[in-house]
């Protein structure tokens, strides 16, 4: 595809902060920074998080990126290792995935992450009466990250009902525990604090030294990141806000600087880029939601 018809069909954001950053991203790539959250934003929600696959168009639109901008990055409330796994991420040259909010870090191949505060062994113990004693219906699923534990309701007749019973004793746990409580889609996380997407970006804008800052999420866990951009936006670093609307997504489109229909058009925005950045044609004009 000609770089005159990949920069027609860039969609813009829609405020002015926006359409900076993507300008910065576009004109000066290897100085520049693309972050995307894992679920919901590069693969579809779907009933089994085991089958959540990246979408195909956006790998390959990353493994084009690759080379060409500075830092590729994923940041996901998933296992490093399993998010590189389950999305064939080791196949995108120099990406870096960071697992747990941030926890963890995977890179060439292998994976750095500090160790596991005594906290989660604490909460490990615990959670299984606590979950009988408020009485989580039936199809409430744990999930045991390692570094963090996570309790989901979509299984469950009535999810935010379930959600709701469960947020209570789960945070009285997460303070004894001296864990911080991640709300996300029909799910709670209880995991160490100090660490959440919008310090995993902010620390690897500064370790990258990026001079421009793209973020793609969709969920509650990607608020933080959302707002770290607005924050290196006031520092002078140019940043956009990419939102992955579908009808899972709980993050208001106020939110974002730019709105795209779910991993589809997170993958169709990723392949445009790739395009214009690969044969050197500037951003189009407006034209995005």
């Amino acid at each position: 595809m000609s770089p005159g018809h990949a920069a027609a069909r860039l969609p813009r954001p829609g405020t002015a902060e926006g359409r900076a950053g993507l300008d910065a991203l576009a004109s000066a790539p290897a100085r520049a920074l693309i972050a995307t959250d894992y679920d919901g934003t590069l693969a579809p929600i779907v009933s089994d998080p085991a089958a959540a696959y990246v979408h195909p168009v956006a790998i390959a639109a990353l493994r084009r990126l690759s080379g060409a901008v500075g830092t590729l990055a994923v940041i996901t409330g998933r296992p490093a290792a399993q998010a590189v796994e389950l999305g064939g991420l080791a196949s995108v040259p120099g990406l870096v995935v960071l697992g747990h909010y941030g926890w963890e870090r995977w890179a060439n191949g292998r994976i750095k992450a500090p160790a596991t505060p005594p906290g989660v062994a604490a909460a490990r113990r615990e959670l299984p009466g606590l979950l009988h004693a408020a009485a989580a219906p039936d199809g409430t699923r744990t999930e045991d990250k390692g570094h963090a534990l996570a309790v989901h309701t979509r299984g469950t007749a009535d999810p935010d009902a379930a959600l709701a019973r469960l947020r209570g004793p789960l945070q009285a746990l997460a303070e004894r525990a001296g864990l911080t409580v991640e709300p996300g889609r029909r799910v709670i996380e209880l995991r160490p604090p100090g660490m959440d997407k919008g310090v995993a970006l902010r620390d690897l804008t500064a370790e990258r030294a990026a001079r421009s800052v793209m973020f793609c999420g969709d969920d509650l866990g990607d608020l933080a990141a959302f707002a770290a951009v607005r924050a290196l936006r006031a520092d002078g670093i140019p940043g956009v806000n990419v939102i992955s609307a579908a009808p899972e997504s709980e993050v208001p489109p106020s939110e974002g600087d730019l709105v795209v229909d779910g991993p589809d058009g997170i993958a169709a925005l990723l392949a445009a880029l790739g395009d214009i950045i690969r044969g050197g044609a500037p951003p189009g004009p407006p034209g995005s939601r």
